[in-house]
């Protein structure tokens, strides 16, 4: 597990923005935190890290957000869906199939229906209210094969 801080909503941003630029076509991360925690904010610098230039915001009613950058980027959001079969219905496993990234907020609620491959992305208050702890953990070997790449793109919010 790689530990991270930073210390506003530009810094989540700008972490999220290197972490845009390991990502391959195919790469799932897996959004996790509460309410507020920056998932959104998250997703914005990963899109930006990828070249979208469109407005970036939370898919929580529509569910499924999809953009175009360097790659495809497709946003989903299952926080409002009370079953699996609901993620069945929507079409995850087509959208996770695609030639994009895709980013799934709340996606640990929904971890026994995706692929055994992904970068969880746990985003934590910190000390103050613009302060997130992230904890990154690899899933599997495409992620954990970029491990070290990952550590470096953090590194200057690495938490000791």
């Amino acid at each position: 597990m790689i530990l991270a801080r930073t210390k506003s909503v530009d810094d989540t941003r700008a972490l999220a923005a290197e972490l845009a630029e390991l990502a391959r076509p195919g790469d799932i991360l897996v959004l996790a935190g509460d309410l507020g925690a920056g998932k959104t904010a998250f997703a914005q610098g990963f899109a930006h890290g990828l070249d979208v230039h469109e407005p970036v915001t939370s898919p929580t009613f529509q569910l499924v957000r999809a953009y175009q950058g360097r790659l495809p980027l497709v946003h989903v959001d299952v926080y409002r869906l009370d079953h699996l079969q609901e993620v069945v219905d929507l079409g995850l496993a087509e959208l996770l199939d695609g030639p994009g990234v895709v980013l799934v907020e709340w996606g640990d609620l929904v971890e026994a229906v995706l692929p055994v491959d992904f970068l969880e992305v746990r985003l934590e208050p910190g000390a103050s209210d613009e302060e997130r702890e992230l904890r990154l953990r690899p899933v599997g070997g495409r992620w954990s094969a970029r491990s070290q790449a990952v550590r470096s793109a953090v590194d200057r919010w690495a938490v000791a």
